[in-house]
């Protein structure tokens, strides 16, 4: 068996009845970032579950593309 090692990781967790409209008394969203530190996933849990995994790069590409979507 290889060597096992144990870390701590960044997380981040919030009710998303705070941010969206949508949001129910148990939904939440929680940020963890990557042992790497090369990104993070996101787990929403919400109108339905899902994981979103994104390096740093594809985030801020992400925070742009939404920036131009606010401006019109």
């Amino acid at each position: 068996m290889g060597r096992i090692t144990t870390h701590s990781r960044r997380t981040r967790f919030a009710l998303l009845k705070q941010f969206c409209y949508f949001g129910k008394e148990h939904d939440y969203i929680e940020i963890t970032e990557w042992k790497n530190g090369e990104g993070f996933d996101v787990d929403i849990n919400g109108r339905k579950s899902e994981r979103i995994q994104l390096t740093w790069g594809e985030f801020n590409a992400i925070k742009v593309l939404v920036k131009t979507l606010r401006e019109e």
